[in-house]
């Protein structure tokens, strides 16, 4: 079917999906590009598309078409191609390896961190409520498919650590204080906490860590960008 017109009350319900409070009413988000389309599409979290008439894209899934009118006003993309419509990711088991992030606030960083975690073959993060919305439009952007990859849940993190405290080895962070990186003990069941862009980790769950963890820079360098750091500290707790 060929969509031509912005008021169509099928467009105007696919633009909603770039709010929060629809997102989470429908269970659903958009993703734009082909890259993310096929991530999606392979491990069936793709529902319909959205595409240029005249295009031809071959995939197994509802397929719409739309004028490049309507096109320009659902996205924001300077050069838009293809829009998907998906399912938001199932919860899986938590794993042994995770990686918890408390009010991380940057959709940049948010999606860096999410490929780094399964570059590093971490099983799943775990997301503050005050953190960025997962399904952000430049947090998905920035994941280039991966979250479709890995566990991602929302929890209250107090809770959450304090829960599985006695099954896991949980690594708090600081800039300063505790062990260096490269001296750290690795545990076969862990959990790794990175704090706030500018505040780093709230000093509440300090007490809940057993052990913290920095890294070795240069004097030069007063700290790393949070997204950045995780990187760093995955790959060495993946050797």
């Amino acid at each position: 079917m060929l969509y031509s017109s912005i008021e169509n009350s099928k467009i105007k319900e696919l633009k909603k999906l770039k709010t929060k409070k629809y997102r989470d009413l429908l269970g659903k988000f958009i993703i734009e590009g082909e890259h993310l389309i096929n991530e999606a599409n392979k491990l069936g979290y793709l529902e319909e598309i959205y595409v240029l008439e005249g295009s031809n894209y071959n995939i197994d899934v509802k397929t719409n078409y739309i004028t490049k009118e309507v096109l320009k006003y659902i996205t924001d993309l300077d050069t838009p191609t293809i829009i998907g419509v998906a399912k938001k990711i199932n919860n899986q088991k938590i794993g042994n390896r995770i990686v918890i992030l408390d009010n991380i606030q940057d959709p940049g960083n948010l999606g860096t961190i999410i490929r780094s975690s399964v570059a590093f073959n971490i099983d799943t993060i775990v997301l503050s409520n005050d953190s960025v919305d997962l399904y952000n439009e430049k947090v998905i952007r920035a994941t280039q498919g991966m979250i479709f990859n890995i566990n991602i849940i929302r929890e209250d993190i107090l809770s959450f650590i304090s829960n599985i405290k006695n099954d896991y080895y949980i690594y708090g962070t600081k800039v300063n204080g505790g062990n260096s990186l490269k001296d750290i003990e690795k545990r076969e069941k862990f959990a790794i906490i990175m704090g706030n862009e500018g505040n780093g980790m709230s000093s509440e769950l300090d007490k809940l860590c057993d052990s913290f963890i920095y890294i070795d820079m240069n004097e030069k360098c007063e700290s790393l960008n949070v997204g950045v750091a995780t990187s760093i500290i995955l790959y060495e707790l993946d050797k």
